[in-house]
């Protein structure tokens, strides 16, 4: 974490964008460093596209990490191999 210094005119775009898109002035910094970010690494992305990078991105972060979890076994079921 760090500090980055902005022009008074970039902060209070900031401030006014984070307002209207009810993010905190960092939160809204932050995201348009990572949509600069993305449009600098993929030239050819328009902003809507860009966005759903952003939001897959998203998504795969609050998936369960280990996805291949075995569900639990039906109680009705009879277990295998131990009935004689």
């Amino acid at each position: 974490m760090g500090i980055v210094k902005v022009s008074s005119e970039i902060h209070e775009n900031i401030r006014v964008a984070s307002k209207a898109m009810t993010r905190s002035i960092n939160a809204q910094a932050e995201h348009w460093m990572k949509v600069g970010m993305l449009a600098e690494r993929n030239p050819g992305l328009n902003y809507g596209e860009i966005l759903s990078l952003l939001l897959k991105e998203a998504e795969q972060s609050t998936q369960p990490e280990n996805q291949n979890t075995p569900t639990r076994k039906d109680p009705n079921s009879r277990a295998t191999g131990t009935d004689k």
